[in-house]
């Protein structure tokens, strides 16, 4: 019946064109389609993506595999060669398109449905594989339809499996706008004209603009209004019948922009009720998709900024504004200007970090956020600056009569304050606080400006507390007046900013091995005569800044000439830890959910300071040690401190963008996302 009613409407269509209009029937097609292979070198015996390409000029759509109430999904015809066999098309999730009262699914933009090719164990290295496939599908405007074909062939060779990190990355993209398998059966009812489907989905989960897709054909009406309820743990939609009840219905349950869920209901028993989900929107289904995630990742990322604000990466810095405000006095003017220029450094960095890191995503870079702190360079330059910062703040030497502070952060003004603001933003990226995660993962599938949008809210988060400051009087009122005690205070903020270039020096010996970490503290150690030579020269009456040229050229060429080839060797787990741990890969985590043993995979960077808190105070806890290796869970870790493409992607699939990231698997089971803090008793209890 679709294929009847496709081909009837192309008709009606191509008798109602104009003269002038035929030719669109001819020349190249609205659809331009390619045959991609994700390996040109499949290795025997195993599954590699073929994927589909398809290019709709503007204004042209493509069909989902169920077109809806017109249109036609794509048909192939294969010619392979022996030892090669091709598994079912996999479609992207559609959108919807209503024209002149028939239901459409459709792909108005680039989409790429794919294609499992398998290669049988008994195919020699070295052999060619000439695959073509003859492909038809349907190109449509709102007003015309237009039949087109492509004969597409791609020529393999057996060999190793290896894939390129442009066309891994291309394949990846592709692979998360296919729906992601349910894991658990739905049931139906057909009540009357009303069929609804109860679908296993968390109470807590997040879901926007949902629509279902059905694939199993006459099962529901697609032009009819579709109700969603959640009871509990379970939404149910009510639509409307077509006709006898089917033995299942198979379909796509769209939960967010480009997000969805494959499912199977099976007869069952589906009472009505729950709480209706208000889907009513001026937008467009993909537009009102877009606007919720913009609203969440936007509230997530100023509450996460804000929680920046007591985590112990970030109150160094902070120290350098307290003693900024501490100076201001009951200045109100100076207040709000210090307080303005501080939020605009803040919002500066996170803009210019964020803007960097959708640069380079785009590129093909595998990153996230916090990105900069993979790259041994970006700590040692660190190291220097809260070097620097440290011997300015106990003393050692002063730029010009500033007494507080380093550098741009040590200027009087607006200036001081936005370069303050600046400095807190860049080092507070290792952090993730609570609603952050999901944020930054969100910002990296909205549009650029909606993107760069959540990054500033992140920036404002981290900046509302001075800027409270600012503009609240009472809370002014509050601070400290001006002192001899700033002095004594000054010199007990340098504590923690040499603690802090402690731990820069650490994690530049995770990331580059001893030799990074010798040329770290030889860095710092001629920087530090050069402003001892500074401070000398200053408390001599002399002019201060003739050191200053050679000690910027020092830390230049230090960070220049680090050498990155000496890294260190991948991590092991220490022989008196705790709790054992594997390295992480996809793999390995297949493996053990295949032989159903219990996993928890957890995901750190030596830079991220959350989650070494966690380490210690939780996981790596006699008590979770003695409660896992009972249950004979497996702790897989991955390590991201150094780029790590496998372990990006497979926090992207999660919804994250950075870590910390805690997953536990139970066998037979959909994984578990659990809290970005944790406990002994919240890992001792998913054993009990």
């Amino acid at each position: 019946m679709a294929i009847f009613r496709a081909l009837l409407g192309v008709f009606l269509l191509g008798l109602a064109l104009p003269a002038s209009a035929q030719p669109l029937q001819r020349g190249p097609n609205n659809i331009a389609a390619s045959l991609v292979a994700e390996s040109p070198v499949p290795a025997p015996g195993s599954t590699t993506d073929l994927a589909f390409a398809m290019t709709p000029k503007a204004g042209w759509h493509g069909y989902w595999e169920n077109p809806g109430d017109a249109g036609l999904g794509m048909a192939l015809s294969w010619t392979l060669p022996k030892g090669v066999s091709v598994g079912a098309l996999r479609y992207p999730v559609p959108q919807t398109l209503v024209i002149a009262g028939l239901m459409n699914h459709v792909y108005e933009g680039p989409y790429a449905p794919l294609v499992a090719l398998k290669i049988d164990p008994s195919l020699a290295p070295g052999t060619r594989l000439p695959i073509s496939v003859k492909a038809d599908w349907l190109a449509c405007t709102d007003e015309i339809c237009v039949p087109e074909s492509a004969t597409l062939t791609t020529s393999l060779t057996v060999g190793d499996g290896a894939v390129s990190a442009a066309e891994r990355k291309r394949f990846d993209d592709w692979r998360q706008r296919l729906p992601a398998p349910l894991g658990s059966e739905a049931t139906f009812v057909v009540d009357g004209k009303i069929v609804r489907i109860a679908i296993p989905f968390p109470a807590a989960g997040a879901i926007a603009a949902p629509h279902f897709f059905a694939r199993t054909e006459q099962a529901i009406s697609y032009g009819a209004p579709q109700a969603f309820y959640r009871d509990g743990d379970r939404l149910i939609i009510e639509t409307q019948a077509s006709g006898a009840a089917p033995q299942e219905i198979g379909g796509v349950l769209r939960i967010g922009a480009g997000l969805g869920l494959d499912l199977v209901a099976k007869p069952g028993a589906v009472a009505p009720g729950g709480t209706r989900i208000d889907t009513a929107s001026t937008a467009t289904p993909e537009q009102g998709d877009m606007l919720a995630l913009l609203a969440t990742a936007l509230g997530g990322a100023l509450l996460g900024g804000l929680l920046l604000n007591i985590m112990p990466c970030v109150f160094p810095i902070l120290s350098l504004k307290a003693i900024s405000l501490a100076k201001a006095g009951g200045d109100e003017s100076a207040a709000r200007r210090d307080a303005l220029a501080y939020t605009a450094g803040i919002v500066s960095v996170c803009l210019a970090l964020g803007g960097l890191l959708l640069a380079l995503r785009a590129g093909g870079e595998q990153i996230g956020w916090a990105f900069q702190l993979q790259d041994p360079r970006i700590i040692l330059a660190l190291l220097l600056l809260v070097t620097a910062i440290s011997f300015n703040l106990a003393g050692l030497f002063e730029f010009g009569t500033i007494s507080a502070g380093s550098g741009l952060t040590a200027k009087g003004g607006a200036s001081g304050s936005f370069w303050t603001g600046a400095l807190a933003a860049f080092v507070a990226t290792p952090c993730t606080a609570p609603f952050m995660a999901a944020a930054m993962g969100s910002a990296l599938i909205l549009p650029v400006p909606a993107a760069l949008l959540v990054f500033a809210g992140l920036g404002l988060g981290l900046a509302l507390p001075f800027l409270a400051i600012g503009f609240v009087p009472v809370l002014r009122r509050m601070m400290p007046r001006p002192g001899a005690w700033m002095a004594t205070f000054r010199r007990i903020m340098a504590v923690p900013m040499f603690l802090t270039a402690l731990a820069l020096v650490w994690l530049l010996g995770q990331q580059t091995g001893n030799t990074g970490v010798l040329w770290g503290l030889a860095a710092a150690m001629a920087l530090a005569l050069l402003l001892w030579w500074l401070g000398a020269r200053q408390a001599g009456g002399k002019s201060g800044w003739l050191p200053i040229i050679p000690a910027l050229a020092s830390a230049v060429a230090a960070i220049v000439l680090l050498p990155m080839e000496a890294g260190a060797s991948p991590k092991q787990a220490s022989a008196d830890a705790a709790l054992q741990t594997q390295p992480f890969s996809e793999a390995r985590l297949a493996e053990l959910r295949a032989a159903k043993t219990p996993v928890f995979a957890y995901f750190t960077a030596d830079w991220c300071i959350t989650c070494k808190a966690n380490e210690a105070a939780a996981i790596q806890r006699e008590a979770t040690a003695a409660a896992f290796e009972k249950a004979g869970v497996v702790v897989l870790e991955g390590d991201w401190t150094r780029r790590d493409a496998a372990i990006s992607r497979y926090l992207e699939a999660q919804g994250r963008s950075g870590v910390p990231l805690y997953v536990w698997y139970r066998p037979g089971e959909e994984p578990v996302i659990l809290p970005q803090v944790l406990t002994v008793d919240t890992l001792t209890a998913l054993v009990s």
